[in-house]
């Protein structure tokens, strides 16, 4: 028997579940489908090496949908400080400059979407099925057919991509990606440390690439070390202590004595994004539309802001009558999104070649840069906001405003 639904939602993670969370009470009906079940949480586990660094436009928004306190209530780190700096040039962004009590929050991956199922699941108007794989996806025009692998057979008027930079949706319905790699790699190395919890999150630029560390709870860190991708493959490849006094030789002092590696981990860096985020009846958000480079950590940050506008154009259209699956509803969305999206992404990719380049004028430049940062109050102040998610077009949720 085929299950009808105003929008079926492909992948349960982070950003598929905000979509389904702030679809919460719209009236329509939808469903999420996600493959894999996520460990529940306990205080005493050990961190997950995939962190992200929320802003506070995404604690709005999973504030506003009642998904945070599902964060708070589990485990998070909050920072107050975030310091970037190379040879010549040194700048620290503190939130006390703009009378915040934060720039923003160091949480697990896997706590994040646990907090936005749960809430999913207080909604009736959401069906969660998972764990559910795809066997095949039928898409036109008039919508969507999915077929399930236990041989459900769901019809979507609207197919919202929430299934990764390796979408499957986004191929099954014909829409392209223009991407590039990096040529490096980032190896992730959570620690733990002589001090206790810090409120600092830091990037140090170096020629072999940046290195980056990130604050969690109590008197663990992970440590982000940018580098060529054989690199990469030899230091994954060494028994911890060795990793260690490498890690030793390669730090700065302000890390502190490293007392254990817990974990290691690494990934290619690479920057794809979707020629289109929409055709009539289909929606791309976070990875499945674009994946950046992960320097200033705005991958999620900008996939929850993708969450937050479709559903605002959803509803908004909802309530006026409007067919939601139609090609000029969805293209509101994209509007709200391509661009700041793209913005984002060349602005990391300037920083990102800036600092990858000893060229003397170009070493000039970003010095003068730091340094104007640090001592020009109005030019830190902008950067800060900029990091936090506080500039640019914001959808309502980001705001504290509920849809």
């Amino acid at each position: 028997m085929k299950q009808e639904f105003d929008v079926v939602i492909v992948g349960g993670g982070m950003v598929g579940a905000a979509v389904a969370c702030c679809l919460g009470n719209s009236g329509l009906n939808v469903a999420v489908i996600e493959a894999q079940v996520s460990e529940n949480f306990t205080p005493d586990q050990v961190h997950d090496l995939r962190v992200s660094a929320l802003s506070i436009a995404s604690r709005n928004i999973l504030e506003t949908v009642g998904a945070w306190q599902g964060v708070v209530s589990r485990r998070f780190c909050p920072f107050k400080r975030m310091r970037v700096w190379e040879t010549a040039g040194d700048t620290t962004f503190n939130s006390n400059d703009i009378r915040y009590p934060e720039l923003g929050y160091i949480v697990e991956n896997r706590i994040t979407q646990l907090a936005l199922l749960e809430r999913l699941a207080g909604f009736d108007n959401i069906t969660l099925l998972m764990p559910q794989t795809i066997s095949k996806i039928h898409y036109s025009g008039q919508g969507s057919e999915l077929v399930l692998a236990d041989g459900a057979v769901l019809h979507a008027k609207l197919l919202v991509a929430a299934d990764g930079g390796g979408s499957r949706v986004r191929q099954s319905v014909g829409l392209g990606v223009t991407s590039w790699d990096y040529n490096q790699h980032a190896l992730v190395i959570y620690v733990e440390t002589a001090y206790p919890q810090q409120d600092i999150t830091w990037q140090r630029f170096v020629p072999s690439g940046p290195q980056a560390f990130l604050p969690l709870t109590g008197n663990y860190g992970s440590l982000v070390w940018y580098q060529s991708p054989d690199e990469v493959r030899r230091l994954q490849g060494l028994p911890y202590e060795a990793l260690k006094t490498e890690l030793i030789a390669a730090f700065p002092d302000c890390l502190g004595e490293i007392t254990q590696i817990l974990g290691v981990a690494s990934f290619p860096l690479k920057r794809q994004h979707a020629q289109s985020y929409v055709k009539q009846g289909v929606a791309l958000v976070g990875d499945a539309a674009h994946m950046i480079n992960p320097l200033a950590g705005q991958g999620v940050n900008i996939g929850l802001l993708d969450a937050a506008a479709l559903a605002e154009v959803l509803v908004d259209a909802h309530a006026k009558g409007q067919n939601i699956a139609d090609l000029a509803v969805l293209k509101r969305y994209e509007s709200m999104r391509r661009t700041e999206n793209l913005k984002m992404m060349t602005l990391m990719d300037v920083f990102y070649k800036s600092f990858s380049n000893d060229i003397l004028p170009v070493k000039l430049l970003r010095n003068l840069g730091l340094g104007l940062a640090q001592r020009l109050t109005p030019v830190r102040n902008k950067v800060m906001k900029a990091a936090m998610g506080l500039e640019g077009r914001l959808p309502r949720l980001a705001r504290g405003e509920a849809l």
